[in-house]
């Protein structure tokens, strides 16, 4: 069974390797991984689903939007994938306060962060690597099928400055 704590250690460990790539994050997280057994490498997959069915909220999908100039449904999808290779501190932030990314995120290349889709295959990939069969069903609570919260008018860009005056300043000011 794997903790939390091991769970957010192989996040910090992958991403500080690949200095922030998250495309090489995925590669190291996807070797991390082959080196558990498969049923590790589900519970890791659980941690990462059950968080990323948690960052589906209206208010995260706003601040994604600022921070990357817009954001498809796709796009708010990798998003979230990249928001929990980029460790503990900053997906609780994020979620607890979206606003928040602006001091959060030290650095931000629009050209390789907040698209962190490969992340979101490394498990999938691992077990299939171990096992030569495709991932079970993790037996969890799916994603609901809306956001969470309030819908944004993300076209409304006084109505973004206002809800995400940080993260407004940073990337848009």
């Amino acid at each position: 069974m794997m903790e939390e704590s091991e769970f957010w250690e192989l996040i910090d460990t992958t991403r500080e390797a690949a200095e922030g790539d998250p495309e090489e994050q995925a590669d190291l997280l996807v070797d991390r991984l082959l080196q558990l057994d498969p049923e590790t490498v589900l519970d890791f997959a659980r941690h990462f689903e059950s968080r990323y069915n948690r960052a589906y909220h209206w208010d995260l999908w706003g601040a994604s939007w600022v921070l990357l100039g817009g954001a498809s449904d796709d796009a708010f999808d990798y998003f979230r994938c990249w928001l929990i290779g980029q460790g503990r501190d900053v997906f609780e932030g994020a979620l607890h306060a979206p606003d928040s990314l602006a001091e959060l995120l030290r650095d931000f290349d629009e050209e390789i962060d907040g698209d962190g889709e490969e992340l979101g295959y490394a498990a999938d990939e691992a077990y299939e690597q171990l096992t030569g069969a495709v991932a079970p069903d993790l037996g969890i609570a799916p994603a609901p099928v809306e956001p969470e919260g309030t819908p944004i008018d993300f076209e409304n860009e006084a109505a973004l400055a206002e809800l995400y005056p940080r993260l407004w300043a940073r990337f848009k000011g």
